[in-house]
């Protein structure tokens, strides 16, 4: 696990590995799971595979949120066990909550989130940027205090997320990227739901041959 820090708060990052379904394929992946506050309390984003890894590196702090990037297997099949171990409530636009259905039937996440919600943690907003594309309910929160913006898998290093399976379009993906983070100031550190984080500087200008190659 790994961490940055200052003025109090602090990002730390934890991957955990499982499966990812869709369309009746399985694949490996390694998930980034973000934990964002201080020592007496913080928030999860997309507490992937190993419910128990997670709460372990929570260390008893009081989780105020769990929020979900999007509606996925890999990032939600854990929420379950890990809402019941930290006692939080689960946060995933109501755009995703089919996906849920499909991982939890019969059972609602706690909050529905929309574009522009706000959530507080010791001191610091996260705001709810909507940015479907990757799936209909894809959600980016954007933590100004700190220069970054949890992306799940709306932007990676190198391009946008995978638009070629159920739920998924790349044209909206694009617009989302455009609109919603390309905007945000160039050193913004972008931490994403799989691989290494960059920055939106980095990525900006790539923007015109994610279009010419189609994904």
């Amino acid at each position: 696990m790994s961490g940055t820090s200052g003025t109090g708060l602090r990002i730390e990052q934890l991957v955990t590995s499982g499966t990812f379904s869709l369309d009746g394929g399985t694949w490996d992946v390694d998930n980034n799971v973000w934990i964002v506050g201080t020592d007496e309390e913080c928030v999860v984003i997309d507490p992937a595979h190993d419910a128990d890894a997670i709460a372990a590196a929570v260390a008893g702090r009081t989780v105020a949120a769990i929020l979900l990037t999007h509606g996925h297997d890999d990032h939600i099949a854990a929420v379950g066990a890990f809402r019941d171990l930290v006692n939080a409530p689960v946060y995933l636009h109501r755009n995703d909550w089919m996906l849920w259905d499909r991982v939890f039937p019969g059972t609602e996440p706690d909050h529905g989130i929309e574009d522009g919600d706000t959530f507080d943690v010791a001191g610091a907003r996260l705001t709810a940027l909507h940015t479907p594309g990757h799936s209909p309910g894809s959600v980016s929160f954007y933590l100004a205090d700190k220069g970054t913006v949890f992306t799940g898998d709306t932007l990676f290093q190198g391009g946008p997320g995978a638009t070629g399976r159920s739920f998924s379009d790349f044209p909206t993906i694009i617009e989302s990227i455009k609109a919603r983070l390309l905007m945000l100031p160039a050193d913004t550190v972008v931490r994403t739901g799989h691989g290494d984080s960059t920055t939106i500087g980095a990525e900006a200008p790539h923007l015109a041959d994610w279009i010419a190659r189609g994904h």
